[in-house]
């Protein structure tokens, strides 16, 4: 107990330091673009836009509210990806800043989480935007969203602290986690039905905590309907397991990162 308390005081004590980085991160995107943070907005409209057009006309998608179905798992997805990805290098990348000053390591891949984090709350109003254009009727269960979403932020914080921490030693995974990534994006229902998958592959969407992810967001979302208490238990058992999993690989290597970087 008095270490999970010296660990909150420690927090506490450095969550300027992390709100700071977290607007840093925020103000050099946006720096000299004229839309700014609107584009966070107009990015999974853009790409909405695109996979709409080739996948409900050209291959023929039969989904209600197909728009709306495809930004609504593009916009967790991209989520997941993009702070997995920026907290992966977010240790040897601030270096020079370990090597010089005390700080909380797990600090910087938090930082990123919460960074892509802002981002997903100004992506989610494009997500509401393409529902009330595309006649989705939207009830008070829509609030379920939110939950889902932070069922990713904690899956996302656990895996970029596995990722942070492994890729200090191993910097090729940096390069193998953009394939991975591409792949685990085309095994999650994001733009297809996951009635066209075959039973022999289905073990890919069991096994998948993105897709418990993508469900319960459109659940409440796009259905109207309360996430039930089993999908609600998958979510937190792959949100939660992989957080503490991730405090356990970064605490036991944290301590060798400043001879790597």
């Amino acid at each position: 107990m008095n270490e999970i308390r010296n660990n909150l005081l420690n927090f506490l004590k450095y969550k300027d330091l992390l709100f700071l980085l977290v607007a840093k991160d925020i103000k050099i995107k946006y720096k000299r673009s004229f839309l700014g943070i609107l584009w966070s907005l107009l990015n999974p409209l853009l790409t909405m836009a695109i996979l709409t057009l080739v996948f409900r006309e050209l291959f023929r998608f039969n989904i209600e509210y197909f728009a709306a179905y495809v930004i609504s798992g593009q916009v967790l997805f991209s989520f997941f990806s993009e702070s997995t990805s920026l907290a992966m290098s977010s240790i040897y990348s601030s270096g020079q800043i370990i090597k010089k000053v005390y700080i909380p390591k797990y600090i910087f891949p938090l930082s990123k989480v919460l960074y892509s984090l802002a981002n997903m709350m100004f992506s989610f109003v494009a997500v509401i935007i393409v529902c009330i254009a595309t006649g989705v009727e939207l009830h008070f269960t829509v609030i379920y969203s939110f939950l889902s979403i932070i069922y990713v932020a904690i899956f996302s914080v656990g895996a970029g602290l596995i990722l942070s921490s492994v890729v200090v030693f191993f910097r090729d995974i940096e390069h193998i986690y953009g394939v991975f990534i591409a792949a685990w994006m085309y095994a999650t229902p994001i733009i297809y039905p996951m009635n066209i998958m075959p039973d022999k592959y289905m073990f890919l969407f069991y096994c998948n905590p993105m897709y418990y992810f993508v469900t319960h967001f459109r659940e409440g979302l796009l259905y109207g309907n309360a996430p039930v208490f089993e999908l609600n238990v998958q979510c937190l058992i792959y949100s939660l397991g992989t957080f503490i999993i991730g405090l356990y690989v970064f605490r036991k290597n944290q301590d060798r990162f400043i001879l790597y970087i």
